[in-house]
């Protein structure tokens, strides 16, 4: 029997990742998209962190003039939610727990700092996320809260796997004025998540 990795000091390349052209690919999308001066267009960064400048970007810029190639699915859709439980695993499953921490609301999940999400994940070495069927999305109070089903495959460091089912609901602020970036875009808002045989 194999035995599994140790766990990174740094976050998985998106270059070793995914390849040097697929990663060259995503980094000149971002670039397109990204307004930063300094954007983290490079595929020595996570491809989670790309794909998380890519996703921030193309909210920002939603809906003023015509649609930005490189920008799908499109930021308001239910598929956009989806893309964000799937961001988030891709970030746990390279190592990079901060991209992965700041797809949770209020820059980081609730009631939990960094250091307690990270460690959280000390003895996970790799995840999968299956999506769901999506069910239409849910408008309250200013915000809409898409349901997004899923099945979770982790493997810890000690080779057991587990599995997991539930669902997470992913929140944005519905189009109101005042509404930052940010609260434009689609977050975690809530997680149910159980052991599955």
């Amino acid at each position: 029997m194999s035995r599994p990795a140790a766990p990174r000091a740094s976050p998985l390349a998106c270059a070793a990742e995914i390849g040097t052209a697929a990663a060259a690919k995503r980094v000149a999308i971002c670039r397109n998209v990204s307004p930063a001066t300094h954007p983290p267009c490079n595929a020595v960064n996570s491809c989670a962190m790309i794909d998380d400048e890519i996703a921030r970007s193309c909210a920002l810029f939603d809906g003023k003039g015509a649609p930005i190639a490189g920008c799908t699915p499109a930021p308001k859709s239910p598929a956009a939610a989806a893309a964000v439980v799937r961001l988030y695993y891709a970030a746990l499953n390279a190592g990079d727990y901060d991209t992965a921490w700041q797809q949770w609301g209020d820059g980081g999940k609730a009631g939990q700092t960094f250091a307690a999400f990270t460690r959280g994940f000390a003895q996970t070495r790799a995840t999968q996320v299956t999506i769901g069927t999506l069910p239409p999305a849910e408008g309250a109070a200013g915000s809409l809260y898409q349901t997004v089903p899923v099945t979770v495959a982790a493997t810890l460091a000690d080779g057991r796997r587990q599995r997991f089912a539930g669902r997470y609901v992913v929140r944005r602020v519905n189009d109101v004025d005042g509404a930052t970036p940010g609260q434009l875009r689609w977050h975690l808002d809530s997680a149910q998540l159980k052991p599955v045989g």
